[in-house]
């Protein structure tokens, strides 16, 4: 049996107002804390007052941004749409932050994220765009692509993990491929993040100096920086060959992160007809009493130690 509160409905209503604010200061807290990495990385110059009301101006833009992707979402699930986004970049060009801070409000059922280790033996003797189809959305999804099928134009072709052969075969079929999806009803955005040689240094030498972010760093992270050149050359083959109307490549400038992953998503949502869909108004059912229900009391071994 529910027992009366004694506050009345005032102090309840407020009590109530109170809660629903800190769960928003908390849901806002999320991005927040990811800022820390950039907070240390400015410096000294992170704490003027200029920085200060620019960074006010992103957390403004981002949140604003990040409402209109729930829009965008409901658009997309009401309507059944498809859509595949790409993103490529040199490795520490900022392709995870901004693909973060897409999904971050978004229902992980809608929006799904595909990052695709190296291919095993079995995958090595597929059809080449084999393993990616499995990851296409169906009707009403929408799917990020942290590095694609165009791996093997960067990657592939800079490490000598594919022939020659393979190579040109791959610039024969990407536009026959993405032809392909776009009749089929998916549309195809593909974004390269743009960074100079000195910023990749720089956020390199973050890696290796902050241990939380040492385990982003292998080999061939290492072995791209030595083969800068070969990966100019490699992306500007790619941006080339595989710019179609149906799937044009768009580059985002991402020396700055802050305004690389407002720009992106504000181009992103510029390449969609979605609109506001209307929600019938949400009630809260009352809870169900029952006199003859008894709530049992968690064995105090199974409860989580109060450490903090």
């Amino acid at each position: 049996m529910k027992e009366p509160d004694p506050r009345s409905e005032a102090e309840l209503m407020a009590e109530r107002q109170r809660r629903f604010e800190e769960d928003l200061i908390d849901a806002y807290d999320e991005e927040l804390e990811m800022e820390v990495d950039d907070r240390i990385l400015d410096g000294p110059d992170g704490f003027t007052a200029e920085y200060r009301e620019s960074r006010k101006h992103y957390f403004r833009e981002l949140f604003r941004l990040q409402g209109e992707l729930v829009k965008l979402q409901d658009w997309i699930v009401h309507t059944g749409h498809r859509l595949v986004v790409i993103f490529e970049g040199r490795d520490a060009a900022g392709k995870g932050g901004a693909i973060k801070r897409i999904t971050q409000r978004l229902n992980p059922r809608v929006c799904r994220v595909a990052a695709l280790p190296a291919p095993n033996n079995r995958e090595r003797t597929q059809w080449y765009f084999q393993r990616y189809v499995s990851h296409l959305p169906a009707g009403g999804e929408m799917v990020l692509f942290d590095r694609s099928w165009y791996n093997r134009a960067g990657v592939e072709r800079v490490m000598n993990f594919c022939t020659d052969d393979e190579y040109e075969e791959f610039f024969r079929s990407v536009p026959e491929f993405e032809k392909m999806l776009v009749r089929s009803g998916v549309q195809i955005l593909k974004y390269w993040f743009s960074i100079t040689d000195e910023e990749q240094e720089i956020r390199f030498q973050n890696r290796i100096h902050d241990p939380l972010k040492q385990w982003k760093l292998s080999p061939m992270d290492l072995e791209s920086r030595r083969r800068w050149e070969a990966y100019t050359q490699a992306k500007e083959v790619m941006l080339q060959r595989s710019h179609i109307p149906e799937a044009p490549w768009w580059v985002v400038q991402a020396v700055d992160k802050k305004r690389a992953r407002l720009n992106c998503i504000h181009h992103l949502l510029s390449q969609v007809p979605y609109h506001e869909i209307e929600h019938p108004q949400i009630e809260l059912p009352s809870r169900v009493y029952h006199e003859d229900y008894s709530r049992q009391p968690v064995p105090q071994a199974m409860i989580v130690p109060e450490t903090y």
